[in-house]
Formats: structure tokens, sequence, C-alpha cells
């Protein structure tokens, strides 16, 4: 089986939209579980809907696949999903090292997905000695002072960074200089990074964040007030009422930004 070192995808050189790319995934995975389901066919628009597309914006996305479907039939199956893990380039074996064995490191090293997806965890590495030795997913975690070695011995192309913030650039030079030309960044920073090598970054605090913003939004829709001199709903069906201190016989009282009605018991 051939490496991730000697063969990359040709999605750049066939033009592809890098939007399109970003899809791929959703649609292989959409229609992963329908071949697990022995589903033959399937059309664009439950494709689209299993996707979380539009079917338009599928329909044009597989034309730069080459692939149109069949009037009434709907997509192959099993064809789209041979022909989008080759455009991805998982119809090979990707080496991955993964940098930082904390707790997010150890979580993505525990993750059974890789290996499914056509990625193989190479090695486990972490800056801490008193790591050095401890089995990780199977995997004994290994120091920093080897990380060259590992990527060249294994052909390793794809770095998965999980350091903190501080230890990242760092990391990604490193990675870098000894050949790796993808680097999955979970650390909480922007890396610097030479022509050539692509960063996909996953900030998870920055994607709550965006969640908390569409929260707030949604909150204010619900409480923000009527315009000027409509009625409010709570007051409309009452009759007309006459000043709250004439009516109830008393007399307002001073406060320190003007006259404040007296509260009165109800």
């Amino acid at each position: 089986m051939a490496t991730g070192r000697t063969h990359r995808p040709a999605t750049r050189s066939r033009g592809i939209p890098e939007a399109t790319v970003a899809r791929l995934p959703l649609y292989l995975r959409a229609l992963t579980a329908l071949s697990e389901r022995s589903v033959p066919t399937v059309s664009s628009e439950e494709l689209a809907t299993a996707a979380g597309v539009n079917s338009a914006k599928l329909r044009k996305d597989f034309s730069y696949l080459g692939s149109y479907g069949t009037r009434g039939v709907g997509y192959d199956v099993e064809y789209l999903v041979y022909q989008i893990s080759r455009e991805l380039g998982l119809t090979q074996d990707w080496p991955v090292v993964i940098v930082g064995i904390g707790n997010l490191g150890a979580a993505l090293a525990n993750y059974g997905g890789f290996a499914s997806r056509g990625f193989r965890v190479a090695a486990l590495i972490d800056a801490d000695p008193a790591m050095a030795g401890k089995p990780v997913a199977g995997l004994p975690v290994r120091h920093t002072d080897e990380l060259e070695s590992i990527i060249s011995d294994n052909g390793v192309s794809i770095g998965v960074i999980a350091t903190p913030a501080g230890a990242a650039q760092q990391v990604c030079d490193r990675l870098v200089a000894a050949g790796v030309t993808s680097i999955l960044n979970f650390a909480p920073t922007v890396l610097a990074v030479p022509e050539g090598v692509d960063v996909r970054k996953v900030d998870l605090s920055i994607e709550l964040q965006i969640l908390a913003f569409h929260e707030q939004r949604k909150a204010g829709e619900e409480t923000t007030p009527a315009p000027a001199g409509a009625p409010r709903a709570d007051l409309a069906a009452r009759p007309a009422a006459q000043p709250r201190a004439a009516a109830a016989g008393t007399s307002a009282r001073k406060g320190p930004d003007g006259e404040v009605p007296a509260v009165m018991p109800a």
C-alpha cells in the first residue's frame, strides 16, 4: 500500500474549488452510512439532505468529479464512495503523528475513526520525559527528541498539533523542517508556515463563542421592545387609567433622578 509521502491528492491540479473539497467529506460520511445499510442508489435530493447542503450545490460539486448520476435512478452509492475516497486520497495509507499527548491528544489517539478513513497513527509524541514509554491507545509515547527520526522512518506528511499554544509554533517549525507538509492544529494560536504547507485549524472555544453569539442574538430578538407608538400587548386590553399617584391619592416622592412614583402595596 502506498504511503502519504509519495502520493498526494490531485484535487488542485484538476481545478476542484476549495469549497467543494470541504464538502466532499460530508458527502462521503452520508454515503458511507447508506453503504452500511446496503442502500444501492440515492437521489441528489436525499443525499443533499443527509449531507446538509442543497441539491443544486451537490450536483455542481459532483460535476467536478465527472459524476452526473442517472435520471430516474440517482447515484450509485458504492461508486460514489470510491470516487470521493480516491479524490480525497483515502485509498492510500496516510501515516500521522500526534504531538502533545495531554487530555486532547490522548482523546485523538483513542479515536477509532482514523483507521477506517485511511489514516494510521504512526506515533504519539510529547515533550514531557515522564510520558515517554507510557502506552496510550496501544502505542508508547515517544519523546520530542525523536520527532525528526520518527517522521523520516514512517514517511509522515501529516502532523497533528495538540500542544499548549506557547509550544505550537516551535513544534510546527520542527514538523515542517522534517518534511511534514500538512498540519491539523488544535492549539489555540495561529501558525506561520511557508508556502506549500497546508494548515487546518480546529478551535473548539471559537466555535463555542460563535454559538454564544447566536444564542445572544436569539435571546435579544425575543426581548426586543415594540417600536415607539405601538401598543404594548400586555396593555392593549386594559382600560385607560389615571396617573398612579393621583389615582391613589398620594403624592410622588423625590428621588436623585427626579420624581419617582411612590410604591404602593398590591
